[in-house]
């Protein structure tokens, strides 16, 4: 079996060259240290005596800070519209907020100092600073990382899945011909969906639907033992979200939560939107310890790597085990195809 897969080179240049995300948490902070740092060992390299150290970083600081935090604020506040302009607009535009804080900054705090081109030059020169940086940081770490982390993930769909599945065509094959055909597209549908080229974000309405047939099929040899209950927000559906996201969540409440059992238990999916958030909750019983399967944690620290990839800082994956259910639990921002914000 060939699965066709697109080169990523032109995504991820694209990548490279685009505006960071300035609402991004983990964008804000890499922007604060990058500046701060810059600052601070043009400092030690000019400090010549040593006792001088401490004043001369407090008046770095005095003059950096201010028109520091004014840029942040201000390409926080004109984000959606810097996302729209094409890339070099984009980049100059950014540029020029910088240049205008510290000119503002400048003429506020020291009108009658006469390093205002000195200024207006740092500030250039850490503008080029942060943007190779973000260059160099995208293209280094996103194309052969969440790639190799997106393939492990399609793979992730244990093999004895497909063996059980068919099995539960057969057991149903003569009783219910009906079922076991809608059962066969089901698993094309599933099958058809790891073939994909998955390095986009995708509607959470398909990762949803995906579930869905993961669980029907599941459903055939766990028959009753299997309950799902679904509690889930439509205003979420058009979220984009990192594909496959859900379903080994999903497969490994099954098979920790409901398998090992002999009784029916319920695997319960809570889907909510909270303002600019999302909010995820996928719970499982937890069978006798005596029965419990091992687990090496690979779905979670997968999903929680790619999590980072594609939000940063702004998506959390946390887990908690209670005394009768165990509960993983996704916060990520709403984002819609447009990859707008509420």
């Amino acid at each position: 079996m060939i699965i066709k897969q697109t080169p990523p080179l032109a995504g991820a240049e694209a990548a490279a060259r685009a505006v960071p995300d300035f609402r991004n948490l983990g964008v804000v902070l890499r922007i604060l240290l990058l500046v701060n740092g810059l600052a601070v060992v043009a400092v030690l390299l000019r400090n010549q005596v040593l006792s001088q150290l401490v004043g001369e970083l407090l008046d770095m600081a005095m003059r950096v800070e201010f028109p520091l935090i004014l840029s942040v604020a201000v390409l926080f506040l004109i984000q959606p519209g810097l996302a729209r302009l094409p890339v070099v607009a984009g980049w100059l535009l950014a540029g020029g907020v910088v240049l205008g804080a510290t000119l503002f900054s400048h003429v506020l705090l020291a009108p009658a100092d006469d390093g205002l081109p000195r200024a207006l030059f740092w500030a250039a020169v850490a503008t080029l600073g942060v943007a190779a940086y973000f260059r160099q940081h995208v293209a280094a770490h996103v194309p052969a990382l969440a790639e190799a982390r997106l393939l492990a993930l399609t793979a992730r769909i244990r093999p004895h899945f497909l063996f059980n599945s068919l099995n539960g065509v057969l057991g149903v094959l003569r009783a219910n011909p009906r079922r076991a055909e809608e059962a066969l597209e089901e698993l094309a549908d599933l099958f058809r969906a790891l073939m994909k080229d998955n390095r986009e974000l995708v509607p959470l309405a398909d990762e949803i639907a995906l579930c869905e047939r993961y669980l029907s099929l599941e459903g055939l040899r766990l028959g009753e033992r299997l309950q799902v209950a679904w509690q889930r927000d439509a205003r979420a559906d058009a979220a984009r979200v990192p594909p496959f996201l859900l379903q080994p969540l999903v497969e490994n409440a099954v098979f920790h939560g409901i398998e090992p059992g002999v009784g029916p238990g319920t695997v319960s999916i809570t889907i909510a939107r909270r303002g600019p958030a999302v909010h995820i909750e996928i719970a499982n019983p937890l069978p006798d310890p005596g029965i419990q399967q091992p687990g090496n944690r690979m779905a979670l620290d997968n999903i929680r790597e790619r999590l980072m990839l594609f939000y940063d800082l702004e998506a959390t994956l946390d887990t908690e085990q209670g005394p009768d259910a165990y509960r993983v639990r996704i916060v990520l921002p709403f984002r819609d195809g447009g990859g707008g914000r509420p």
